[in-house]
């Protein structure tokens, strides 16, 4: 089931005078290719859009002239300052069909006492039906001790799903708390290592100078 469902515009100008006078419009450029189809260039709702794009991974029914293909969202290329959508890469998929993506990590429960919980990586790549995406995946850390790792082969995907990529990928990694004195020792020695880098620097100053 698509997540969103968007009214589409095909695009007759291009160029950069165009996309902006798009977006005063309240809309947002957007290319929509895939399945040996010419790429088409469309206007897209900019209220919509950007509300549709808070799901990762969003499956878009994309609606044109009267005609409607589910589309994945590929890339989105926003405003450095702003943060506002300025163009949008759809991808066409078919009902059944499986795609790659890369899928949030959620991490719930809590791990033994006195324990730091690294997240080492934030996504995971999947393949799974393009209909069937799911938002996140939960990671269950409940309990695990210090030394515990759980890598991308581990984690229980939804029905259907595949890791792809390095199943020996670390997701998260369970350390040992650090006590107040260990902090400390690692404080001061990182404070060392400073003082020996810059008394190097100006010792190489001085020999240059000479």
């Amino acid at each position: 089931m698509a997540d969103a469902t968007l009214n589409a515009t095909l695009r007759t100008e291009f160029g950069k005078g165009a996309s902006r006078r798009l977006r005063r419009d309240g809309r947002v450029p957007a290319v929509i290719y895939g399945h040996g189809t010419d790429p088409v260039h469309l206007a897209l709702p900019g209220h919509q859009t950007a509300l549709a794009l808070r799901v990762s991974n969003a499956l878009l029914e994309i609606v044109t002239d009267g005609d409607t293909q589910l589309a994945l969202v590929k890339q989105v290329q926003r405003d450095a300052i702003r943060g506002t959508v300025e163009h949008v890469d759809l991808l066409i998929v078919r009902r059944g069909e499986k795609v790659i993506v890369e899928v949030p990590v959620t991490v719930v429960g809590d791990a033994a006492p006195e324990t730091v919980v690294m997240v080492d990586a934030q996504t995971v790549s999947v393949e799974v039906e393009a209909t069937d995406i799911p938002d996140h995946i939960e990671v269950s850390i409940e309990g695990l001790e210090a030394g515990s790792q759980i890598l991308a082969k581990d984690i229980k995907l939804p029905e259907g799903a595949t890791i792809q990529g390095d199943e020996e990928l670390l997701v998260i990694n369970i350390t040992h708390q650090l006590s107040e004195e260990q902090l400390e020792a690692e404080l001061a020695d990182t404070e060392a290592g400073e003082e020996g880098e810059s008394e190097t620097e100006a010792a190489a100053e001085d020999s240059d100078e000479g």
